[in-house]
């Protein structure tokens, strides 16, 4: 049996076969985009990276990176781009923080927190809840 040629991961790797996503971050990424709740935290590994926040419907995030861009004297011109509407064809694949931080050591950054959008196909590891960290 062939599958076809080989596919190259965004790290990188070779494979067979398209990666599938954990069915579970899939399915609370979908509850969240039912618009029950903008309160789910959540931690996932990324790309080596911690992001640690609250899980946003994919509209809400969208309407405050627009704002954020409005506001601002040089980025205004891209508010437009997040003016459009999500596609909402099958589950998503996408994981939309706000009030999110990179963790770095003791440090998130930024401080009051920041907008992330994640590709759950590349979430290697997560859990429920949100960290937070002190300096003392």
């Amino acid at each position: 049996m062939t599958l076809g040629p080989p596919i190259v991961t965004s790290r990188g790797i070779e494979c067979d076969l398209m990666p599938k996503p954990d069915e579970l971050i899939v399915d609370i990424a979908a509850l969240v985009e039912s618009g029950q709740s903008n309160l789910m935290p959540l931690t996932v590994v990324t790309g080596g990276a911690v992001i640690t926040g609250r899980l946003a419907t994919e509209a809400m995030w969208r309407q405050r990176v627009s704002e954020v861009l409005t506001n601002s004297a040089q980025l205004g011109e891209f508010s437009a781009v997040f003016d459009s509407p999500a596609k909402k064809d099958g589950p998503p694949t996408h994981l939309h923080f706000h009030v999110a931080r990179i963790l770095q050591g003791t440090v998130g950054i930024p401080e009051t927190g920041g907008m992330y959008r994640v590709a759950i196909e590349d979430v290697s590891a997560w859990t429920i809840g949100d960290f937070s960290y002190s300096d003392h």
